[in-house]
Order: structure tokens, then sequence, then C-alpha cells
């Protein structure tokens, strides 16, 4: 009796152990639900377009799914305006339409990961129409100024500038006072300051907790704080320029940001977030990645500070360090960095795109989409994909007629607009080559789809021999083997145009993983016989689109030809354990059943 208690104990640890651990070495595929996929005719994409697509993001291998914002708004930001933080927009459905999607993505094994917007609100928001009037507790829920009033004027209490550009100071009178607003007018500023605010924000954490999501996306995290008026004799202190050779006074980047973000505060709330996901940790651990454009030693904060846990910053490298002319030197560079700076046992991520950039392919061309597919799914820890970049997808044209984001519209330029436009990454996701790209059977879509959907969708690349998505499902299946998920990284560039990745399993039972990455548009062959943990022989498992070696083929590591443009992975040839360590698990809990 006492062995078998002992047995049972070993088998619930283990199979506790086997849930916390999901997200560790997860895909999570980002949705921007308004073009994902259109269920009703409306030319938006909605809940249940999602529903029913799963079975494809389900075959993809994707772990888990992050929704862009599917809140009640007025969509000025289309959807980063939040009116209502528990209920659905109509556009997207109704809680209904919530509750069976996630009913289904529990069946398929997908997780669901939302986006969580705590900056700001709508300005249509029941709290703010109530901190407009000062009631209750609402008074102090937003950063609210008087303004400055002497002989030529009443102006801003600052000169404070929004990132959609002008003054991010915005008057009420209602309350006969100035709101803060960050970004577009009708995304006032939540006041963190007001311990009362704090604590609604976490009862929405875990309204949606106890709907069974496994976690949180944090929308510009590092903006949550103001410089605190008391210390400033009351007033909000001005910004000041940065010089900026490019900037006019109207523009985000006309100064320097000292007093409206980066402030030590944020770090706090975000661990006491962070104690809210772990009290809904029975079955699983919650995930939480956070937002925040800053210097990547204040983006490791947001881990902990050795006494706390936090959230996993996401990782901005691959967006903003590594362009369509980086070399394979550039990479290992920009790949080491991260690596160095992050905390021991902390786990990395690695993101492509998403939907305030432009696409990959576009970004980096299109004849390094598997080079860039295989970097973020080879490398440790999660992979972060946006819609659309398992294809290939570039960005849309968006005229000026048809823009919609407000970013591009407060430029109130019909020439340029589309430098700061966000619209051509969000165009819809291309399913098929029939109208509207299998996304709608509406007339008019909310964005045009891009014009190149004919080639470049679901169908066509899953008939294709070889196609971005089959490679991209081929390396996703490598993510949870031993190698991948638990295996030393080696980052080696052989030449200034071949990167090679080495992933070396902890048991010599499993099988070693090698990816390489020609950067060059013409062939070469390497010898990797002085890269230690490089087979002597190796497979084939994942070939580019660019590539003449084909699955399967069989190399010496000592000649490796490629092509020019072309992305590998290899293996040793063993015995190859798909996620050992769950099988072990399901063993234990079998035998404990019995």
């Amino acid at each position: 009796m006492r062995e078998f208690s002992l047995l049972v104990m070993v088998a619930l640890a283990a199979s506790v152990s086997c849930v916390d651990n999901w997200w560790k070495s997860a895909v999570v595929y980002q949705i921007y639900p308004r073009s994902f996929m259109d269920s009703n005719g409306d030319g938006k994409g909605d809940l249940t377009g999602i529903k029913n697509k799963l079975p494809y993001l389900q075959d993809l291998g994707v772990d888990a799914i992050w929704l862009s914002p599917i809140y009640k708004s007025p969509m000025y930001d289309f959807g980063y305006d939040i009116a209502d933080y528990k209920s659905i927009d109509p556009d997207y459905g109704t809680m209904d339409d919530f509750d069976a999607l996630m009913a289904e993505a529990k069946k398929l094994g997908v997780r669901v990961v939302l986006d969580y917007v705590p900056n700001h609100t709508s300005n249509e928001s029941e709290w703010f129409v109530n901190s407009a009037k000062r009631n209750g507790t609402y008074a102090d829920y937003y950063v609210w100024a008087n303004g400055i009033t002497n002989a030529s004027g009443s102006y801003p209490p600052s000169n404070w500038i929004s990132i959609f550009h002008k003054s991010a100071w915005e008057y009420n009178s209602v309350r006969g006072q100035y709101y803060l607003h960050q970004f577009v007018i009708g995304q006032p500023d939540l006041n963190y300051r007001s311990q009362a605010l704090q604590e609604e924000m976490k009862e929405v954490l875990r309204f949606w907790l106890r709907k069974g999501v496994s976690g949180f996306r944090v929308d510009a995290v590092n903006m949550l704080y103001e410089v605190d008026p008391a210390d400033h004799g009351g007033t909000f202190p001005n910004e000041p320029r940065s010089y900026n050779p490019s900037a006019t006074p109207d523009d985000y980047e006309y100064l320097l940001h000292w007093y409206t973000k980066d402030l030590n505060e944020t770090y706090e709330v975000v661990y006491d977030w962070r104690e809210v996901l772990d009290s809904f940790a029975q079955n699983e651990t919650k995930i939480m990645m956070t937002e925040a454009y800053t210097d990547i030693d204040l983006m490791m904060r947001y881990y902990g500070d050795g006494k706390r846990d936090g959230s996993m910053p996401f990782n901005f490298v691959f967006l903003g360090n590594i362009t369509g002319s980086s070399n394979a030197n550039d990479m290992k560079l920009v790949i080491d960095s991260w690596l160095s700076k992050m905390p021991s046992g902390k786990v990395a991520n690695w993101v492509n795109g998403n939907h305030d950039q432009s696409r990959m392919a576009t970004r980096h061309g299109v004849n390094r989409v598997d080079a860039m597919n295989l970097l973020a799914l080879i490398l440790p820890g999660v992979t972060i994909t946006y819609q659309g970049e398992e294809l290939g997808m570039t960005d849309g044209y968006i005229s000026w007629v048809d823009t919609k984001d407000p970013q591009a519209c407060n430029t109130e330029d019909p020439i340029n607009y589309w430098k700061s436009s966000r619209d051509v990454a969000r165009t819809p996701f291309h399913w098929d080559a029939s109208t509207n790209a299998g996304f709608s059977s509406a007339a008019k879509t909310w964005l045009p789809v891009a014009s190149n959907y004919q080639t470049v969708n679901v169908e066509v690349q899953k008939v294709t021999n070889k196609s971005h998505y089959h490679f991209y499902k081929d390396v996703v299946a490598l993510k949870h083997t031993a190698a991948v998920a638990d295996g030393t990284l080696g980052t080696h560039a052989v030449t200034s145009n071949v990167l090679v990745v080495t992933r070396v399993p902890p048991s010599s039972k499993d099988h070693t993983i090698v990816a390489i990455i020609n950067l060059a548009s013409t062939s070469t062959t390497i010898d990797l016989s002085k890269i230690a943990g490089v087979p002597e022989n190796m497979k084939v498992i994942a070939s580019g689109v660019d590539c003449a070696l084909n699955k399967d083929a069989t190399v010496k590591r000592n000649s490796v030809s490629l092509s020019g443009n072309c992305a590998l992975a290899f293996e040793n040839g063993a015995v190859r354990f798909v996620a050992p360590f769950l099988l072990y698990c399901i063993t234990l809990f079998l035998i404990w059943l019995q």
C-alpha cells in the first residue's frame, strides 16, 4: 500500500509538471480577429470564423492562439480602445460565441491567450463617463490635470505628445480638466496611482481566467505610469526635446519621454498580475507576455526581480535589429545578445512580426521567409507567429481612401500616410484563390485583400510539394523534441552568409537537430566537422522552397551543399522521440489509474 501511495504521488507530481511546462517551448499564433475569417458575410472576421478554422491551426501544430482584442469597443483603434473589458464586441459575436470557441479549442488541444490592454480604455467606457463626473472611486481612474492659463490663452498641462501625433492632452468639458491620452484621443490613460483602479484591472484578469484562458499578452506595458505630479509641485513637467532631425513638433519622436514611460512602479504592477495568474494555475501555468518597445536592460526587468516573478517580455530583436541585408554574423550577435542578457532560468521568445509592424516577408524579403521562420522555431523558448507568416504573406496596398489606421489618418497627409500605416499588415488572411481570398463572402471587406492572394494562400501551398507552409509545419513538428525543448544551443556564423544553429539533446538516445541558413543568393558548400555536436551523417527533415536538397536526403557533415537562399533542418537519423517527457507523464498516469 505504501509503495502504491508513493507511485500515486510520483504520477501526480509528474502530471502537474507536464502541464506547467506547456508554454516553455510553445508556438503561439497571433490572430488579428478582424482579418482572420468572416463567418457571417459582413466583411469583418469574427469569433465563429476563428472557431471554424481551429482545425487548420491544430494541424499546423500551434500550441496556443493569441487573439488581439475582442472586447466591446467603438473601434477608433480597432479594439485597443476598450469600452467594456468583460463584454464581446458585436463585430466579433457574443459571449456565447466566445464560450463555443473555448470549448472547441479545448477539444482540439489548442490553448487561448487574450490581449490585455491595461494602459487605457475607450472614452466611451462607463469608467470614463463616471470619472468625468467625479463619481466615487471612478474619479481617480484616469490621469486628469488642469490646463495652463496665462495672458495669451489656455493650454494643455504639459508639452507631452501622443504616439498618434499632436498633444497627448484633451480637454473634457464635463470635468473641466484635461485627460491624458498617449494614443488616440478616444483612449484616455488609466491612473495606476489609484489602488481602486489597480484592483479593478486585476478583476478583469480574473474574469477571463475563470473562462479558462491560458494567459495574456499585455499591451504597451511600459506606459502604465507617468511621473507623480506630487513630486513636481503638483504639475506635470515638460519633456525635453530629442532633436531628432526628421521629427516635427507634432511627432512623438520630437521629445524624449522621461516622464511618461519606463517608470519603476510599472514592474511592481506586473509582478502583482503574475500573482493573480499564479492563483489560477491549478491545472496549467498561465502565460504572460508583455509588450514594451524599450532598452533591452529595461525589458529584462519584466522577468522578475529575484524575489517576485513577472512576465516574459516580448523579444523584438528580429523586428528592430535584423533587416533584409543582415548577414550571419549580425544574426548570431542579435541572438546571443538576448540570451546573454536574459536572467538565469528564464524562458526566451522570438517574434518575427505582429499587427503593428510591416509583415516579415516584406521587411526581410520573400527569399528569407523560411530562414526567419526556421530561426524563430528552432531557438530555445517560445515562438510567436503572426497570422500569414507561415505562408510568406506580404503587406497589402491600402489607398488613402481605404486607410483605417488612426496612426496613419492622424498624419492628415494623403501622400505620405503609408509611412505610418499599420493597415498594410492587417489585410485579410489568404485561405484560397476565390473571391476575397476565401476570407469573406461580402461584396467589400473591411480592408482590401492583398493583390497576390491568388498565388499566396493556404490552399495553393498545401497542394504544392515545396512551400513555405510545408516548411513551417515541418519545423513546428521539431518544437517539442528533446533537442529543441531542452537541448544545448550553439550558434555559428560559418561564413558571412551561412548561419548554423545546433540543438543537442540532454540524452544521447535523442537526436540532434542542425539548422542551416544560406543568406546569399548563390550556392555554396560548407564543412561542419569542427562544430561540436554535429553528427557525421545527417538527414534532411525540413527543406525550404529554395533548397535543392529535399526531405530525407542524406549528407556528410564535411560536405554540405547549400542552394542560394536555402533554409534546412537536419537530424542525425536516430529514432525521434516527440515530446518524450509528455509520454513519460502519460505512462506514469496510466500506471496510477491501474
